[in-house]
Formats: C-alpha cells, sequence, structure tokens
C-alpha cells in the first residue's frame, strides 16, 4: 500500500538507494549517493542586530547541509530536522521556519539543517545525516556547549527516535506535528481504507491498481461521502467516529478534521510498488490488534479484514530502520505541538508517545500542547515560537512549562480544548475558522 504523499505531491517515482550513507563505498562524502543530485541554492546571511550572520553550505557524508552563526553566538546549536520529501532523487534543505530561524539568531542560537543523505519516508537518513552535521558544525565553527533539536512532521519522528539513538548528543527536543506514535502512523492509513471497505461492503485488499478511480468511488457513494461534508447516511456517520476515535478521540474539530481530511486519505493508499521500505513504509502497518468505536450500526470488529504486517521484520525491530520504532524512553526535555484536527498526522500520535514515555516512568520529561487547527504542520509564529522559548527555560532552569492533557478523553472531548496554547490572533487564518473562536479568557 501506498501509504504517503507521493501521489498526492504528483511526485515522480525514481529508484531511491536501499542502503544507508555509510554502505556507498568509492562515493566522496561531499558528493550525494548515485542517483541523487543536490539543490541547494546560495542562502543569503540574515542581518542581526545590525549585522550580518555567517552562512556556511555544503555537503557532508552525501546530504546537503546549511548553517548560520550569528555574530554574538552564544555557543549553542539548534538542529533543524525536515519533513517527508516524498519520492523525489533531488536532496534539498529547509532553515529553521515559524519565524525561528530569525528568532534563534537573535536570541544568539547558531542553527544547522541537513537534507539528509536519502528521501522517502527513511528516518534513518535523517537520524544519522543530523548527527553527522553536528560532527560538521564542530569542525566549521566550534564544539557547541548545549545542542537542541526541533523536527516538522517525519522531522519529528527523526527528532524523537535521535533522542534515543545518540544520548548525550542532544540536550532537549521540540517535535512539531511528529510522528510520535512511529508504526502507528502506517496502522492509521491502513485502518482508513479496511474500515471504509467493510462497511461500504467492498473488499479490496490487497489494494488494487485501479483503487482510486473505480473502488473508491463505489466506497464513497455506498457510505454517503460525496457530499464532502455530513456523511449521508448512517454507515458513513460510523465510519467518520471511528476515523475520529482513530486519530485521537471525540474532540474539537474532529467532525470538520474528517470532512477535510477524507479524500486525501483516500487517495495515499496504492498497490505495494516494491522498492525500499522508505518507498513503503506501509510495509509495517497492521490492524491485528485494533479495537474499533464504534459497533454500531456495524460490529467493524468482528468484520473487517485483518492483516498482518507485510515486512514483520521491520515491525518488530528496534535497530534504526528506515521507519524505526520510538521507544519513549527519554533523557531529555521535550516539548511537542500538534494540530487538533490533522489527519494526515494525527493528534493521536501525541497519545502514542505519551503512553511510551510513560511507561518508562519519563512523563516528567514531556509537554505536550494542541493546537486548535485542522491542517498538518499548521502552526503560527506565536505559537512556535513561544514553544521554543519554553523549552529553552526549561532546560536551563528545570522548571517544567504547562502543557495539554493529551490522553483523558473527557479532557480532549471538552468545547475549549486546545484553547491554552492556540494563538488568538491567528483564529481567522487557515483552517481555523473551522474551530469556534476560544473563549477571551483562555482556560
Amino acid at each position: 500500500m501506498r501509504t504517503l504523499l507521493s501521489a498526492a505531491l504528483a511526485v515522480v517515482l525514481c529508484a531511491l538507494p536501499a542502503a544507508p550513507a555509510a554502505a556507498a563505498p568509492g562515493v566522496p562524502g561531499d558528493q550525494p549517493l548515485p542517483g541523487y543530485t543536490i539543490d541547494n541554492p546560495p542562502l543569503a546571511p540574515a542581518t542581526v542586530h545590525g549585522k550580518p550572520s555567517r552562512v556556511v553550505q555544503g555537503v557532508h557524508e552525501h546530504a546537503a547541509f546549511d548553517l548560520e552563526v550569528p555574530p554574538r553566538w552564544n555557543g549553542e546549536l539548534v538542529m533543524w530536522a525536515h519533513g517527508y520529501r516524498g519520492d523525489t532523487t533531488v536532496l534539498t534543505v529547509d532553515p529553521p521556519s515559524y519565524g525561528l530561524r530569525q528568532r534563534l539568531l537573535e536570541q544568539g542560537y547558531a542553527w544547522a539543517a541537513s537534507s539528509y543523505y536519502a528521501n522517502g519516508y527513511d528516518v534513518r537518513a535523517g537520524v544519522l545525516s543530523t548527527r553527522d552535521l553536528v560532527t560538521r558544525f564542530a569542525q566549521e565553527v566550534a564544539r557547541p556547549r548545549r545542542t537542541f533539536l526541533a523536527g516538522v512532521s517525519m522531522g519529528g519522528h527523526v527528532t524523537v527516535r535521535s533522542i534515543e539513538q545518540f544520548p548525550g548528543v542532544y540536550d532537549a527536543a521540540l517535535p512539531m506535528c511528529g510522528v510520535l506514535g512511529d508504526h502507528e502512523l502506517f496502522d492509521f492509513f491502513l485502518d482508513f481504507q479496511l474500515v471504509a471497505q467493510d462497511l461500504a461492503d467492498v473488499p479490496a485488499y490487497p489494494i488494487p491498481a485501479d483503487y482510486a478511480t473505480s473502488v473508491v468511488p463505489k466506497i464513497k457513494e455506498r457510505l454517503g461521502l460525496n457530499g464532502g461534508g455530513e456523511p449521508a447516511n448512517e454507515l458513513g456517520r460510523q465510519f467518520r467516529d471511528i476515523v475520529v476515535d482513530l486519530s485521537g478521540g471525540e474532540r474539537p474539530g474532529g467532525a470538520a478534521a474528517f470532512a477535510y481530511w477524507q479524500d486525501f486519505l483516500f487517495g495515499l493508499a496504492g498497490p505495494d510498488g516494491g522498492g525500499t521500505l522508505a518507498q513503503e513504509p506501509g510495509r509495517v502497518a497492521t490492524n491485528r490488534d485494533t479495537v474499533y468505536r464504534p459497533v454500531t450500526p456495524v460490529n467493524v470488529n468482528a468484520s473487517v479484514q485483518r492483516v498482518e504486517p507485510a515486512d514483520p521484520v521491520a515491525r518488530r525491530t528496534a535497530r534504526l530502520t528506515e521507519v524505526p520504532a520510538v521507544s519513549g524512553r527519554i533523557d531529555v526535555p521535550v516539548l511537542s505541538l500538534h494540530d487538533l484536527g490533522d489527519a494526515f498526522v494525527p493528534f493521536s500520535m501525541e497519545q502514542y508517545y505519551r503512553a511510551d514515555v510513560a511507561r518508562h516512568g519519563r512523563s516528567g520529561l514531556l509537554v505536550q500542547r494542541a493546537i486548535r487547527a485542522v491542517g498538518h504542520c499548521e502552526f503560527s509564529d506565536a505559537e512556535a515560537g513561544a514553544a521554543w522559548d519554553d523549552l529553552v527555560r526549561w532546560e536551563r532552569t528545570g522548571r517544567r512549562p504547562q502543557g495539554d492533557d493529551v490522553t483523558n478523553r473527557a479532557v480532549v472531548a471538552a468545547p475549549s480544548y486546545g484553547c491554552r496554547f492556540t494563538d488568538p490572533a491567528a483564529y481567522s487564518t487557515g483552517t481555523r475558522p473551522l474551530f469556534t473562536p476560544c473563549p477571551t479568557s483562555r482556560p
């Protein structure tokens, strides 16, 4: 099952190297791996308190990189981990977004970002390339006194696996809209298709090549999903309620999020095209033990097709694979942000991560915040900036900042949930009008 953005972004599918960078003998480290090219145009220095920053760009261990140092560097470094690039063969670099690039520089922090040595859903490449760039930064500038790590979407997966993979390297982490539930993301994509097929009585797994053109229209018609709003029949409403439950439970904006994301989620499915696990991360997915709610009018738990992982070894290993597990055994402060209505990387990722961290007795090192938006990684500069400032203060002083309870179903379902850390000035932007305005005095 093609479980990620390839089709949605109309990306050309190309063969990607299957091996990590270290397994490319004969390729100099200042060159990309075979099959890849680099697009990293010059980055103009920022003006920081009236003076230009220092920008260094290059290629290290087959990955492009940018790093930037303010005129008055405080001796500390922020690593930025980008999100999913699709199955392209062009390596690109992102500076920190949400206004963080300028914010970091003005606060005295240097930052560095890698393209990673490979694209696709390759968290291993992100973890290794980001760690390699920490070493390169020390060579180019100096060894930092502290190193922070922030990442978005797949870069959030890179972030939380990195702090487990390399203990002692990173001092605190800021994953945003991150795949913190690791394999459960792909379980969710699988659940969506299988439940829709079951309720519509259209068995279609394994996914056929004509799924989008022949099967999905039939499913949508039988579930009354063609209107784009409220499903037209009770089976469609049950499907919506199951998807809302799987993506984080009853919560503000849940129904609106379903309507917003349903066509996109149907579009993610396709037959396994072969190639690497990074190209087909859905191979780790299973619904073997999934419990679906509600159970009326159809008890889906009794009727849905149950699917085992196509790659059970990748599912159960603790090794650093392209789609690695996250244990939740953390040793540094972690502050996360997540949009309540995101159904590409659903809010349930935060709930899975909270459970993993709690299982290891590390809950005191995790703070999570819900933002009232439906888009993927839809944060305002103020929301991201406040999270960053609070994380730094926490790491400095040991005083844990406030967050949201992501696991208490009654708390999450409250009409005002997510108001505490949502930027009121951003209410009219993007998907935020899908939520009712928060009270002027936020809880």
